[in-house]
């Protein structure tokens, strides 16, 4: 029997070397560092890091006072505001696990949501009221709610009050001093978020506390943040946890500047009246951005740093927010990896190429994370590596920490999506021969026209580039010739010169393979998730009608 290594004998972890990971962790280094700088602007609000950090602990002492203990659920339907920042911190602090809800859901969604996570808490903000009080119908079972009173909302929105006392109020009863500790077991679960359930019902997907820190970390070090950023919130706070932002802007001790409606004219007033430099969001946020009007901009004269995700956005939007003097970084994931865990990595010799080849090599997806242990293009059936030839497709499969616990009840589900010992994403890509990859299409969305694979995305991209194209979104059409064709929706600019079907056909056409030009166009509103996605579900419903 073998003695082990001289490192094995009586070196063992304890207290002193060794504490569980958790995000935790920063909010109370950064109030102990920077007690008295600003870390939450609201309307005429703002907080210091001492005053968030003692906030948090009164959120979770007043949790406690309700008999919430590990393990337990606690739910919040709010906004971007202080109250759901907070909520990253106070909840967690209980041992508790925090459920943000998508606000856009309806009842019965909402219901199904604090019924399958078993939610002993719902903090509700009142703007959502008439959606809360649907789902509290239907749930069955007496819950606990506190409403979010938010008094920098707009006239126009219900302030009806549904639960047995209003959140400032909660948080006065409770200790600003409530002790609090880390998590015994850093896989110990700290969130559960669940995906948006366009074909069945939404899984519950399952973060822990050492997921969560490594990717806030993650954050930080691939967008190359310094201290003090101050960061707009423009993506929803309910969407993966903030892509893990709220932990990651507690580390370096920046302003969170909330933001309950994103318009572009919101975005540009925030920009220059608090100096963002940096905000997060789909590519229908940077479409907002690249389209305001003259009435909506604002001046400013700093550098402002966006990061990306969803769907791939296109080149033309990328190229334009470019243009306009934003610094775009293009990262890729999904609910099941925290958020982003890829990310177009730049390289400082590509500032050289046209601004269209830095806009083609930003659309890429890029590389893993820094805290993302393995990132592989494979073929599923194989579970080997496809060429790095930029042409041959695969699926995309994530490896580490920063991958899900798994989906809540769903021990199958979980065991598919995790078989072999990678997380299998559903979305096709390449590997380009630097390694960096590119999404192609979902697995659901690639279109198979005579034999010949076609991704949708592809067709998206051309589109984009026409001037009159505000969105764009391509399905398959059901074809007797060729088994399916790409069908294109298409949302014009408000002020566009007129085009045709016609138009667009011949635009493709001349922009790419004469064979995967779209062969039906239609135009209008295109159907959207809270996040920014398009809904193509429904889109394939329609085509199917056609």
């Amino acid at each position: 029997m073998s003695a082990g290594s001289i490192y094995d004998q009586g070196l063992e972890k304890n207290a002193a070397n060794f504490q569980p990971l958790s995000p935790l962790s920063f909010l109370a280094r950064t109030a102990a560092v920077y007690p008295d700088h600003v870390s939450v602007i609201h309307g005429n609000k703002r907080f210091t890091w001492t005053e968030t950090y003692a906030r948090c602990r009164r959120l979770a002492g007043a949790l406690k006072g309700l008999g919430v203990v590990k393990g337990d659920t606690v739910a919040i339907m709010g906004a971007n505001t202080p109250e759901m920042y907070e909520a990253s911190f106070g909840v967690p602090m209980t041992g508790a696990v925090l459920n943000t809800l998508n606000v856009r859901l309806d009842a019965d969604t909402i219901a199904y949501c604090l019924n399958h996570g078993q939610a002993k808490v719902l903090l509700s903000d009142t703007e959502f009221s008439d959606t809360v009080k649907g789902a509290l119908k239907k749930l069955g079972r007496d819950i606990t709610v506190i409403d979010i009173d938010d008094i920098q909302a707009q006239e126009d929105i219900s302030h009806e009050r549904l639960g047995k006392m209003d959140y400032e109020a909660f948080l006065e009863a409770s200790d600003a001093e409530t002790e609090w500790s880390l998590p015994d077991d850093e896989w110990q679960a700290i969130s559960l978020n669940y995906t948006s359930g366009t074909t069945g019902a939404p899984k519950g997907v399952v973060y822990h506390h050492r997921g969560a820190y490594l990717n806030a970390v993650s954050n930080i070090v691939g967008w190359n943040m310094a201290h003090h950023p101050v960061y707009l919130w423009t993506l929803p706070m309910f969407h993966c946890n903030g892509w893990c932002f709220p932990w990651s802007i507690a580390a370096v001790a920046g302003t969170n500047i909330c933001l309950r409606r994103v318009s572009a004219a919101n975005i540009y007033a925030a920009i220059a009246e608090h100096k963002v430099t940096h905000f997060c969001g789909a590519p229908i946020v940077l479409n907002f951005v690249v389209n305001a009007t003259d009435e909506e901009r604002r001046d400013f004269d700093h550098t402002v740093n966006v990061m990306t995700a969803a769907a791939p956005p296109p080149a033309a939007t990328l190229e334009g927010m470019q243009r306009q003097g934003f610094n775009v970084t293009h990262v890729y994931g999904l609910t099941e990896t925290y958020g982003p865990a890829v990310i177009c990595s730049w390289h400082d010799d590509w500032n050289s190429l046209p601004i269209e080849e830095q806009a083609k090599l930003k659309s890429r997806q890029g590389v893993k994370y820094h805290m993302l242990q393995g990132l592989a293009v494979m073929d599923p059936d194989t579970m080997t590596p496809v060429p790095a030839d930029g042409e041959t497709m695969g699926e995309v499969m994530f490896q580490g920490n920063v991958v899900m616990k798994g989906y809540l009840g769903k021990e199958k589900a979980t065991k598919e999506s995790l078989s072999g010992g990678w997380f299998h994403s559903g979305d096709l890509g390449v590997t380009h021969p630097d390694g960096y990859i590119q999404i192609k299409d979902r697995s659901k969305d690639i279109i198979i026209s005579g034999g010949e694979n076609i991704s949708s995305i592809e067709i998206e991209d051309t589109l984009y580039r026409h001037p009159a194209v505000l969105g764009a979104a391509v399905v398959a059409k059901p074809d007797d010739k060729w088994g399916e064709t790409p069908c294109a929706f298409i949302e014009l600019k408000e002020k566009s010169d007129p085009v045709s079907e016609d138009d667009m056909i011949a635009f493709c056409r001349d922009n790419m393979a004469h064979f995967k030009a779209p062969k039906t166009i239609v135009f209008g509103p295109l159907p959207k998730t809270s996040t920014g996605k398009v809904q193509k579900f429904k889109l394939r419903d329609k085509a199917r009608e056609i």
